[in-house]
């Protein structure tokens, strides 16, 4: 007999039926049990999912921490002029635990503060005897403020050189004290000092003689004066505008007037060709790389002060590398961008220009150290255009850069980054304030005295008015140089990688003319001069007088200033700063005509000059008009 096709289907086996009969009772009570395994089968499902859910609540939540972290950071920065209050705190901790915990050198300073007490009695007991007594302590060599002859007469002989006493007391209270870090002892040092500085006797009317006398003379009228110059800077600088008197100097007007075409342009610089100014010129051209932080045109001020310009006189042909000033849409730009889309695209258009021709390259400050860089990865990569590199207070070991290493600590850097990160570069603002903190008695305190005191504008140079054009910094490029040169100073110690590989300034093999100046407190001279110890290379290092600018620009027709240099040849001994001091030749005046006599030694013979490259537009072309 067949059964039904369906009957297998719907009839259960004997044991589910057997299961399926058991009474209501019974299935109750097994719930429990059935439950409990349901349960552990189901829990790591169910985990996960919630582990997931959690998770992703925990990205949302660092995203709005890490927003309302940096945004509370960049708020605070703008207030403390882009300084991190933890690193100040930081470094004052570590100051005064050390001090507490120093009984000996509480002793010295308790005894040192005795000492000068006891000097500055005796200097009082003698003023009231002598009018013209020996003061008890010398300013600094660097510090005129109390040069004047006014600073003699009492009282205030006895305020400036109290002042001096406390000054140095401080000195000798923040610097020696044992187990304190490096950089924190010259942070609080510094702090110190900035501090002290607000409160000298030259800062006040009543405590300046010199202001005092200009008051009698004028009736007052240098306070009205000053009132109005204060007045003036702050809608100035409420506004943007640059300082009175900078209006007067306009690139392509009256300095910036070399005359040159820019012939390439990319989102990162336009490329200048100047002009011919002999019949014949040395067959290799000059490509001069600036600091992306500065105009171009300090290198081509005024005619009477443009190295462009005496260049060109010299029979060079010069190409110079104009930056464009970024806006938040470049945050992304970084070093190799740089690299790649300024020294190297440079070279490459120069090279299709004048095809088999060497190249002379010189840097400038930041632009040097990225022209070092650039150099070392084209050995690596035996790229021989270049004939020489010339470096112009540039550094490329950062284990000295001076001063301002005090704000390049992790706990700054990321204080920093979160201000770029912000509005997306570096404003100029916050450059500006850095600088003026390192040389706040010349450019901030001088300055108010002489323009809200006495009542006087001090009168605007060419000079002037281009510090005063600054520029701004992409987040991510500022970011890598300062915490790779800087902070970890990858160049010099052989981590740092371009275009996938290592680069190493010992591979540079073309001769290097490098320059420092005495008074640099951007690139100090001892920084640059460790060029020594990482290139392998011929090196000609020349030590002129004057800062980080002006003894760069140093035009023959000043006839002032004087220099010192040396030539490396192979095999020959290293000798470090205060050796070659002693062993370098001195000469008088600019450097500029030792510079080119030596380009000019590894040149050819003079030819006709190059045609001049199709122009896009006459310099100083347009991104160096961007504000």
């Amino acid at each position: 007999m067949t059964k039904h096709p369906h009957a297998a289907q719907t009839t259960p086996p004997r044991a589910e039926q057997t299961s399926s009969s058991l009474p209501h009772a019974s299935r109750v009570h097994d719930f429990p049990s059935l439950a409990s395994k349901a349960f552990v089968e189901a829990w790591p499902s169910a985990f996960l999912a919630a582990e997931r859910a959690t998770d992703s609540d925990s990205y949302g939540y660092a995203a709005l921490s890490n927003v309302i972290d940096r945004s509370l950071h960049a708020s605070v920065a703008h207030l403390t002029g882009g300084l991190s209050p933890a690193s100040m705190a930081s470094a004052y901790w570590d100051w005064a635990a050390h001090l507490a915990s120093a009984p000996g050198k509480q002793m010295q300073l308790a005894e040192k503060a005795m000492r000068k007490t006891w000097r500055f009695a005796n200097y009082a007991g003698r003023c009231a005897l002598q009018p013209n007594a020996a003061p008890c302590i010398e300013p600094l060599p660097q510090d005129k403020r109390f040069a004047g002859e006014a600073w003699r007469r009492w009282p205030y002989a006895l305020l400036y050189q109290g002042f001096l006493l406390n000054q140095q007391w401080w000195h000798n209270a923040t610097t020696h004290i044992g187990g304190v870090t490096k950089q924190h002892e010259n942070v609080v040092e510094f702090a110190s000092r900035q501090l002290l500085d607000m409160f000298s006797p030259s800062n006040f009317l009543l405590t300046n003689p010199e202001a005092l006398q200009r008051t009698f003379e004028t009736g007052g009228v240098n306070l009205v004066y000053g009132l109005q110059n204060f007045l003036e800077d702050m809608e100035r600088r409420a506004g943007g505008k640059r300082p009175v008197g900078a209006e007067a100097f306009v690139p392509g007007q009256n300095v910036a007037i070399t005359p040159g075409k820019v012939i390439y342009r990319n989102r990162l610089i336009e490329l200048i060709q100047y002009a011919p100014a002999t019949e014949t010129v040395r067959p290799e051209p000059v490509l001069i790389t600036p600091a992306w932080i500065m105009k171009y045109y300090i290198l081509d001020l005024s005619p009477h002060n443009s190295l462009v310009r005496f260049l060109t006189e010299q029979g060079f042909t010069v190409f110079m590398i104009s930056w464009r000033n970024p806006s938040a849409e470049d945050r992304d730009l970084d070093m190799e961008a740089y690299r790649r889309l300024g020294v190297m695209a440079a070279l490459d258009v120069i090279s299709r220009l004048m095809p088999d021709r060497k190249i002379h390259a010189a840097g400038y400050c930041l632009g040097g150290t990225l022209l070092a860089i650039a150099a070392a990865a084209m050995a690596r990569d035996n790229d021989d255009r270049l004939k020489s590199v010339t470096l112009l207070a540039a550094q490329t070991d950062f284990t000295e850069a001076g001063e301002l290493t005090l704000f390049v600590n992790e706990s700054q850097l990321d204080f920093l980054e979160d201000l770029m990160w912000e509005h997306g570069f570096l404003d100029s603002k916050e450059m500006a304030g850095a600088f003026q903190l390192l040389r706040s008695n010349d450019l901030v305190w001088s300055y108010a005295l002489k323009s809200y005191l006495m009542g006087e504008r001090e009168p605007m140079t060419d000079m002037m008015a281009w510090n005063a054009d600054a520029t701004r910094m992409p987040y991510k490029m500022h970011s890598e140089y300062l915490r790779r040169l800087f902070l970890n100073n990858d160049l010099a110690e052989g981590r740092l990688r371009v275009n996938g590989g290592a680069v190493a300034l010992s591979e540079i093999r073309a001769p290097i003319f490098a320059v420092g100046t005495e008074r640099d407190h951007v690139a100090p001279w001892r920084s640059v001069y460790k060029i020594h110890l990482l290139a392998d290379a011929q090196i000609t290092f020349l030590l002129t007088s004057g800062g980080h600018n002006a003894g760069i620009v140093s035009a023959p027709e000043k006839k002032r200033g004087e220099y010192r240099f040396t030539n490396r040849v192979d095999g020959e001994h290293y000798a470090d700063p205060a050796e070659w001091v002693k062993i370098a030749a001195v000469r008088e005046g600019s450097w500029w005509p030792e510079w080119s006599a030596w380009l000019a030694a590894r040149s050819g013979p003079p030819v006709a000059p190059p045609l001049m490259a199709e122009a896009l537009c006459d310099a100083p072309g347009t991104y160096v008009l961007q504000s």
